[in-house]
């Protein structure tokens, strides 16, 4: 991240709604985040440094810090984007119709920055048959801390 730019939008424990513009948004986050998060990009698919990752841990927004999703959520899908089957909670996550590009798909975005974050797909593994195809670039993955002894 660019040590000009200072993001005091990121919260990993504030669920409080984000209401900023794309001016002030462009301005804080580094490019490529700020094209998946605001322009609704998409990486190229096996590109992206979470698709083959399996550690324990949290995965947040990379925009605001929003808790999204848990590695216990994720599983393999071959799609060549990091795919969970279950976000960490119900107000983590927004859902909007896409109809972009000829095809009907739902879009999900992130639940306190409305940062875009990928698709759902209804070809998951159970419990909930949902497949939620999200970008690497708008992740940021934090690994649990070890409790001192």
């Amino acid at each position: 991240m660019d040590p000009e730019k200072k993001n005091t939008n990121y919260q990993e424990n504030d669920s409080g709604r984000i209401e900023i513009s794309n001016d002030e948004w462009k301005k804080i986050l580094p490019q490529e985040v700020y094209h998946i998060a605001r322009e609704k990009g998409t990486e190229r698919p096996f590109s992206g440094k979470y698709n083959a990752h399996f550690e324990g841990g949290i995965y947040n927004c990379a925009a605001c810090g929003n808790p999204l999703f848990k590695s216990d959520a994720k599983f393999e899908s071959s799609c060549g984007w990091p795919s969970f089957f279950d976000p960490i909670s119900k107000g983590s996550i927004i859902y909007t119709p896409d109809n972009a590009h000829g095809m009907q798909r739902t879009e999900v975005q992130c639940g306190r920055c409305k940062a875009h974050l990928g698709h759902v797909f209804e070809d998951g593994p159970p419990p909930t048959g949902l497949r939620y195809c999200i970008n690497s670039v708008i992740l940021n993955f934090e690994a649990p801390t070890k409790s001192l002894s």
